[in-house]
């Protein structure tokens, strides 16, 4: 029901077709034994995931990343129950039709923490942050040898230096202006990053966008998308911490850091958010701001000091 859809066009064209996505997501559910059952499609994520009824949710992957379909229904099997915030329950996930894949899983209760923040009083958000920062000091204590086989990059110190080479053209992509770019090689090469840490199991996108809470008591009740999971150094899964957690907040990192049980130096957080993946610094700036030293080390210090 689905068509392949392996190019960035065949994906814009057919990820904005609702017709052509509720057709499938209908046909995979009656293939699951859930035919029926209603379907809302969520407004937020990189791919189509639908709720079926109260308490199941489709998440749909195209062949150009079955993979990541892949690695999310591994990855979330392997972690139920071990966190101390619940992610989703897989029910089923595997190999649908044109390289469609899919995972279905239990729905988590809450509202998103994103959504929410502004509302939450200064002491929850010291607690919550508290929280997040258990909850990594618990993820990257696994053992991530069961997920090797579906989660890279494999050599990180290859990883790095291969984001190294691609880092500048990627931000000129997104528009950083040129004073900014002619930093970037010095600033990278004048930070350690270690090419064979200790391999944890990493989230990489912790967010508040991926949280989900209970206004009643401020409480977390679930971490989900788990699709771009990596396995490498601890540091880079402080990236999306400083930027969309804690958000520049010395005091809030500080807190989170506490609870983590180490604190990361800003220059290599800055270091990792240029090689992240996603990495968009311009949109970073736009959201956090920029110091009046118009450096890279004064920006490492802004987003990612503790106090």
């Amino acid at each position: 029901m689905l068509p392949p859809v392996e190019t960035d066009e065949e994906w814009d064209a057919v990820i904005a077709d609702e017709t052509v996505m509720r057709a499938g997501a209908e046909d995979l559910c009656g293939r699951l034994g859930l035919a029926g059952a209603p379907l809302t499609r969520f407004p937020d994520g990189t791919q189509p995931v639908y709720a079926v009824g109260d308490d199941l949710v489709l998440k749909l992957f195209p062949g150009s990343a079955a993979r990541d379909g892949l690695a999310e229904g591994r990855v979330l099997s392997h972690l139920h129950g071990l966190l101390p915030v619940p992610t989703p329950r897989v029910e089923d996930f595997g190999a649908y039709e044109n390289g469609w894949r899919y995972v279905l899983m239990s729905r988590l209760p809450g509202e998103n923490l994103a959504h929410v923040w502004e509302r939450v009083p200064q002491a929850d958000r010291e607690r919550l942050v508290a929280e997040i920062g258990q909850l990594l000091a618990v993820l990257h204590s696994l053992d991530p040898a069961p997920l090797e086989d579906v989660l890279g990059p494999g050599s990180w110190g290859a990883f790095t230096d291969r984001r190294r080479r691609e880092t500048v053209e990627q931000q000129r992509g997104h528009g950083l202006s040129a004073a900014w770019l002619d930093q970037i090689p010095e600033f990278l090469a004048a930070v350690p990053l270690p090419p064979a840490p200790r391999r944890s199991l990493l989230h990489t996108e912790i967010m508040r966008q991926h949280f989900l809470v209970d206004p009643d008591g401020w409480r977390l009740t679930g971490l989900f998308d788990f699709e771009p999971a990596m396995i490498g150094d601890r540091a880079y899964d402080f990236v999306g911490v400083g930027l969309f957690v804690t958000r520049g907040d010395p005091k809030l990192l500080g807190r989170l850091a506490n609870a983590y049980g180490h604190a990361f130096e800003p220059r290599v957080l800055l270091a990792y958010t240029l090689l992240h993946v996603y990495s968009d610094l311009p949109w970073y700036m736009r959201e956090l701001g920029t110091p009046a030293e118009e450096t890279l080390p004064a920006l490492a210090r802004a987003w990612f000091r503790t106090a």
